[in-house]
């Protein structure tokens, strides 16, 4: 099959981790033979500041494992959500036309990608009658954001109408796209998947040793962005609330809110228990999780989260608040809380230190998720998406 990615969200050489569990799923794909491209439309804006600084400095075309990336530039204007996902678009159909016909478009990161499924109802490529099928991907903020406090439910919407079918990582962003659209439940779950090679349960001293840590005492880490949405500074107040003496708390990620946690941590007393060590490469990541007693996540609002894949597959005790789709992975109440209040999170990580499960009993729980899996069931549904279409399009000449 020959695949085209359009997408808002996806690594550039200075942000090397962003947006890459995108990037597992497009390399994987190619990996079995299907053709694989990625438009990974860049927002221009007149100032580079912040993150705008690197993605101005991303190179135009780089072939990223074997993958093509092509990234032209949109006009970005602060505050204007719909013009810049209406000029997202047309530079992504502008590349698309210029380039080989493929059989099915994904819009992959819902906003602003899917602001493509309209213009490409009626877009055709040369000595080609027939549309292209396309697809909606959803995979977390790009859905219940802006579906959200975003305001831009009804766009959003409206996309996923001219599409010819969407999916999302989780069952609770396939609901989410379903109550957007309207009428019948149409969205599809494809889970992302998790590496069991890469991340499986090891020797806690060994990992530690390797990363230059003490060999005594409980260990939790918090792994991802340091943003409002993921809330690292209940996850500190929880280990606060929760934690034995002695123990510490790693962060492991990047982000705004990197300041408010150290200081929030010295008011608090705790400044030589916790540590940020910015964002890591998987490799290392695998280190970080095999030498925790567990991982804490306090977010408030989730797709399917791989860093519970990533630590369940290592046979590493998950404490996360219930948001989205980590219930649809940690549905035992020891290790979910309903609520955000600190003490309770803290009760429930302070009992999984005291009497941690089994690393195989962990592992087992997400054995089926494998990238094997995830890739399997979006080739199938891809392939019926375009057979849908093709067969419509034929009854219709």
């Amino acid at each position: 099959m020959n695949i085209a990615v359009v997408t808002s969200l996806y690594p550039v050489p200075l942000r090397p981790f962003e947006g890459i569990f995108a990037a597992r799923r497009w390399e994987g794909m190619l990996k079995r033979g299907h053709a694989v491209r990625v438009v990974h439309a860049l927002p221009w804006a007149p100032l580079p500041l912040g993150r705008y600084r690197a993605l101005a400095q991303a190179p135009a075309h780089e072939v990223r494992d074997g993958v093509p990336v092509l990234r032209p530039r949109h006009l970005h204007v602060p505050g204007r959500p719909r013009g810049n996902a209406a000029r997202f678009a047309q530079r992504a159909l502008a590349v698309l036309l210029a380039g080989p016909r493929p059989d099915i478009v994904v819009c992959d990161y819902a906003w602003p990608a899917s602001a493509l499924a309209p213009l490409l109802r009626t877009a055709r490529w040369p000595g080609d009658p027939q549309r292209v099928p396309c697809v909606v991907n959803g995979r977390g903020s790009d859905v219940l954001q802006v579906a959200g406090e975003a305001g831009l439910g009804r766009d959003l919407g409206a996309n996923l109408a001219a599409a010819d079918g969407w999916c999302a990582v989780s069952q609770d962003l396939v609901d989410a796209l379903d109550r957007v659209a309207g009428g019948p439940a149409r969205g599809v779950l494809v889970p992302n998947g998790v590496d069991m090679e890469l991340f499986s349960p090891g020797d806690r001293a060994a990992a530690r040793r390797t990363l230059g840590l003490a060999a005594d005492g409980a260990l939790v880490v918090v792994v991802g962005h340091l943003i409002e949405r993921k809330d690292p500074l209940l996850a500190l107040e929880a280990f606060h609330a929760g934690a034995p003496a002695g123990a510490r708390l790693v962060f492991v990620g990047r982000g705004a809110l990197a300041a408010a946690v150290e200081a929030r941590a010295a008011q608090l007393g705790l400044g030589a228990r916790v540590a940020l060590v910015g964002e890591r490469p998987p490799a290392e990541l695998r280190d970080w999780y095999r030498a925790a007693d567990a991982l804490l996540l306090t977010s408030r609002r989730e797709g399917r989260p791989n860093v519970v894949l990533e630590a369940l597959a290592s046979g590493t005790p998950v404490i996360a608040t219930e948001a989205g789709g980590t219930r649809e992975l940690l549905r035992d109440p020891r290790w979910l809380h309903r609520g955000r209040e600190p003490e309770a999170i803290g009760g429930l990580l302070r009992a999984a230190l005291d009497a941690p499960p089994a690393p195989e009993e962990l592992r087992a729980a997400v054995e089926p998720l494998s990238w094997r899996a995830s890739f399997e069931t979006l080739e199938r549904f891809l392939a019926s998406v375009t057979a849908a279409v093709r067969s419509r399009e034929g009854s219709a000449a």
